[in-house]
């Protein structure tokens, strides 16, 4: 199976913007162990301005573009090498695809974007992709890697796509202020009543929400990609989504 796996700042790293070596370990091991099943993986990170902040020592993430641009250069190539370090731990090579837009747009360059990711995948490679943060100021703006990540499974034609965040998925109300709030275990088409429920991010790491998640959810039914939301905090719990367990909100298209 071909899986896409997104991780956001808020799994990776602390409120204080450094790394949560812990946990940060245990996805490696546990998305290597995946791999050596014979699954394809591609791993969409977020996190670069994060650890950027983090590596940089500032106190708070930076608000303007320049400040956030030089936040992503310095914690892109933090994390990559995190990500080489602790994939090589388990004999597995990992390769940096920084894209914009245009390689998702461009007839062209989203040609030349699907090929290499293709080839990469023939070759057992696990490739890291990420928002070109110090080109594409739009995307710093909107900061929505969780439609990226859904643009890439649908590029590639991946069977399953996997958000891990700081919720354990799609509630009834935000589980944050209402105790009274209910997991949905599993949706069937994303229609107004679901976008309704959709809140705002609860984290101040990254910029995404349940409204792009539900974006993403949108694009994934529309070409046939089931979606997992699922809480990062416990990594060893893609082994059940990826087996068709109950874990988080999966969205899966209406049967006929």
């Amino acid at each position: 199976m071909r899986i896409v796996i997104k991780i956001g700042t808020s799994t990776l790293a602390y409120a204080t913007g450094q790394l949560n070596i812990r946990r940060v370990e245990a996805l490696c091991k546990t998305m290597s162990d995946i791999r050596n099943a014979g699954h394809e993986l591609i791993l969409v990170s977020s996190g670069a301005i994060g650890m950027g902040v983090g590596k940089l020592g500032l106190r708070q993430r930076p608000q303007d573009i320049p400040g956030k641009q030089a936040a992503a250069a310095v914690g892109q190539c933090e994390l990559m090498y995190i990500y080489d370090k602790l994939f090589s731990e388990y004999h597995h090579t990992v390769a940096q695809l920084l894209i914009t837009a245009d390689n998702l747009t461009n007839e062209t360059r989203h040609g030349n974007f699907t090929n290499t990711l293709n080839r990469l995948l023939e070759l057992g490679v696990v490739p890291v992709i990420n928002e070109n943060d110090t080109a594409a100021t739009e995307e710093i703006v909107i900061g929505d890697n969780d439609t990226l990540a859904a643009n890439v499974a649908r590029s590639v034609g991946a069977q399953m796509l996997i958000l891990l965040s700081d919720i354990d998925g799609l509630y009834t109300a935000d589980p944050h202020t209402d105790p009274n709030a209910r997991l949905l275990p599993v949706v069937r088409r994303v229609d107004e009543d679901i976008k309704k429920l959709a809140g705002v991010s609860s984290t101040t790491q990254g910029t995404g929400g349940m409204v792009t998640k539900l974006r993403a959810a949108e694009i994934c039914l529309d070409c046939g990609c089931e979606m997992v939301i699922a809480n990062g905090n416990n990594p060893a719990a893609l082994y059940d989504i990826v087996e068709g367990k109950p874990v988080g909100t999966r969205f899966v298209g209406e049967r006929t």
